[in-house]
Order: structure tokens, then C-alpha cells, then sequence
């Protein structure tokens, strides 16, 4: 076995994206081995891998997997052996649990549950994910990252004070992916109620930190379910 390879701090997140192949369409399962993902999710799992099966609406993919763990191989072995059992993956992001450089004040237990979060959420079963940056305006009051430490502390305070209003209705992880994939954060949302994904990305939208300094990438959507359920949705085999 290859060296685990482990952040120094939290777990490292995998999300990705997936298709049917395309003889998956006629019921069951075509050159999609179902068993095989199955399989592939309890294996993860027994090495120490959570992993969060969505059925994902829209044409972006038909299903997804949030895969977290301490081993970064572990997360490319899940990967691997869903392409083995015919899934076709069509996106993708790689990012690591963190607590916020502005946060760094908070009680340990919520440390804790920002680096090793137990997921899914009981009672959530809606699910969005959605990359984001920090923008890079011309001006120098328009550039996060010329902003001082202090005023950059305060806006995300405010933020999160925003954020908090939602608490019972909605689930957040942010996780970093500067430097490992194409933007900054990950955000990952679970709600009780499709509509409290919506609320909550709306409300905080007015947020100075949003309004500001947010640019947001590709949002995906779906349901939360174990495996099987899932497969038996996205392939209509129930």
C-alpha cells in the first residue's frame, strides 16, 4: 500500500460528480455495476472515508459523492473504484476542512466540528455545493486581499452573524482549496427544506462580505439518501 497522505490539520474533501454511462439508462443498470458502487462506498467507509451519496438534479450530473476522510489515497481509491463500476465522472473538487484564519478564537469543540464534521446532517437531506473566491477589484478598497487583517475580521464577523440566523434549517462546511483546486472555498449546504438552501444563499448575498468581495462558481443540486436509494432514483429501478 502506497504511504497514507495526510493534511497536517482536519481531513481532506472530495466531492465529485457523476454520470450514468449510457447504456445505464435502460433499467437495470446497463454497463453500470450498482453492486459495484455499493461496494466501493462500504469500502471507503470501513477505512475510515465518510462519504455522502446525493441524487443531484439538473443535467450537471445524476449523482453525487462527498467523500471525507484523513487519507488523501483513501478519497482517490473511492474515485477509482466508482469509475471501475461505470460511473462517468463529469466534475469535481478537491479541498480540506479548515477553521477560518478569522475564527481562530472559537471554542475547541467547534474547531473539532469544522475539521472532523460528522455528516450528513440528521433531518437534512437537501443538499447544494457551490465553489467561491474572493474578488480582486482594481481599487484598493475593492481587493480582499489588500483590505487589513482587522477590517477583513470584522466583515467576516458580520457574516457570520448573518449565517447563524439559520441555524436549525441549515448545515454549513466551508473547506479551503487554494493552491489545491481551481477557486478558494468549497461550500457545502444541507437543509432541511429546498427553500432554506435558497434563503440562506439569498440572505447572505446582502452581506457586505458577499456583495463586496464574493464570486461564486457552478451551484449543484440534489438530495441526500444512502447509496442504494440513490441508485435506485437516478437509475429508475424501484
Amino acid at each position: 500500500m502506497t504511504e497514507p497522505l495526510a493534511p497536517s490539520v482536519g481531513w481532506g474533501v472530495l466531492h465529485l460528480f457523476c454520470r450514468l454511462p449510457p447504456a445505464s439508462s435502460d433499467r437495470g443498470g446497463g454497463r453500470c455495476n450498482h453492486q459495484a458502487i455499493i461496494q466501493a462506498v462500504k469500502s471507503a467507509e470501513s477505512h475510515g472515508v465518510q462519504v455522502v451519496t446525493v441524487a443531484v438534479l439538473g443535467h450537471k450530473a445524476d449523482l453525487g459523492f462527498m467523500a471525507l476522510g484523513p487519507d488523501l489515497w483513501r478519497l482517490r481509491h473511492l474515485q477509482f473504484d466508482l469509475q471501475v463500476a461505470g460511473l462517468i465522472v463529469a466534475d469535481s473538487y478537491v479541498s480540506l476542512t479548515e477553521v477560518s484564519e478569522y475564527s481562530q478564537g472559537i471554542p475547541d469543540e467547534m474547531k473539532q466540528t469544522r475539521l472532523y464534521p460528522a455528516l450528513p446532517p440528521a433531518g437534512m437531506s437537501a443538499f447544494c455545493f457551490y465553489p467561491m473566491s474572493k474578488r480582486r477589484g482594481e481599487g484598493a478598497d475593492s481587493n480582499w486581499f489588500t483590505l487589513p487583517f482587522e477590517e477583513r475580521k470584522a466583515i467576516m464577523h458580520g457574516h457570520g452573524t448573518v449565517g447563524r440566523t439559520f441555524a436549525g434549517r441549515i448545515v454549513q462546511l466551508i473547506t479551503g482549496s487554494t493552491g489545491i483546486d481551481d477557486w478558494e472555498w468549497g461550500v457545502t449546504l444541507f437543509g432541511v427544506h429546498p427553500d432554506d438552501l435558497k434563503d440562506c444563499v439569498y440572505t447572505m448575498r446582502f452581506d457586505e462580505g458577499s456583495a463586496r468581495f464574493a464570486e461564486f462558481g457552478p451551484f449543484v443540486t440534489g438530495m441526500v439518501a444512502p447509496v442504494e436509494s440513490v441508485l435506485v432514483e437516478v437509475a429508475h429501478d424501484g
